[in-house]
């Protein structure tokens, strides 16, 4: 199959794969933001989108593009590492047009998979993980309000999702025009086009992921009482 065997395929599917997590990440900035308004508000989605056969299934189905779009970022660079062979090593001048992103993608993509991983102990561990085994940590499953007070308490946590936030934005505002390139809707008009409306879009959705962090970090959020 096309998809799987050829290098086109590939990124065929890291593309696609890419802009599902990216609209994933969009309702999961909408969510975080509903909590700097409400707690009950923030809890009532959060008990909604517990653990409910439709939100595991949802959770199986978003790992999974997750894992296939981290397996084929991994494939693509170890192919294109061979196509270089020796010329990777020799010292040559790096052309301008070729963006810092673009040239560390896989760096960005290894701090980005670390948070991930620092993220779901945070909260997916705490909270659907404690649900389907009917265990409780620290607080609720459901009180997902409580688990960020006590998150952005530590001044730690702080600066690794500050971090996290930072290598996200770099990676999904070269993957955003990228993506748009390997399926096609780009054209001579539309590449400088994307390439705005990418970094928009990208920088407006870390913005409100950091407004959140920084909000309960230094206590403009809502209390916890």
């Amino acid at each position: 199959m096309w998809l799987i065997n050829s290098s086109i395929g590939r990124k065929v599917i890291m593309s696609v794969t890419g802009m599902a997590l990216i609209l994933f990440m969009t309702f999961h900035c909408c969510m975080n933001l509903v909590a700097l308004f409400s707690k009950d508000a923030y809890n009532m989605i959060c008990a909604l989108l517990g653990a409910n056969w439709y939100a595991v299934a949802a959770t199986v189905g978003l790992g999974a593009l997750a894992v296939c779009h981290i397996v084929y970022a991994f494939i693509l660079t170890a192919q294109n590492r061979r196509a270089r062979g020796d010329n990777r090593y020799a010292v040559t001048e790096k052309p301008a047009a070729v963006e810092w992103a673009s040239q560390n993608m896989l760096v960005l993509g290894l701090i980005v998979l670390l948070g991930l991983g620092l993220h779901l102990f945070n909260f997916w561990y705490n909270m659907m993980f404690a649900e389907l085994l009917h265990v409780k940590f620290m607080y609720e499953p459901a009180d997902g309000f409580a688990y960020i007070h006590h998150t952005f308490s530590n001044p730690v946590y702080v600066v690794l999702y500050i971090v996290w936030i930072c290598a996200l934005w770099f990676h999904l505002s070269h993957g955003f025009w990228s993506a748009m390139q390997t399926v096609g809707i780009n054209g001579k008009v539309w590449f400088n086009r994307w390439k705005t409306i990418g970094n928009i879009y990208v920088t407006l959705l870390m913005l409100g992921f950091l407004v959140v962090v920084l909000a309960f970090a230094f206590g403009c959020a809502p209390s916890l009482a």
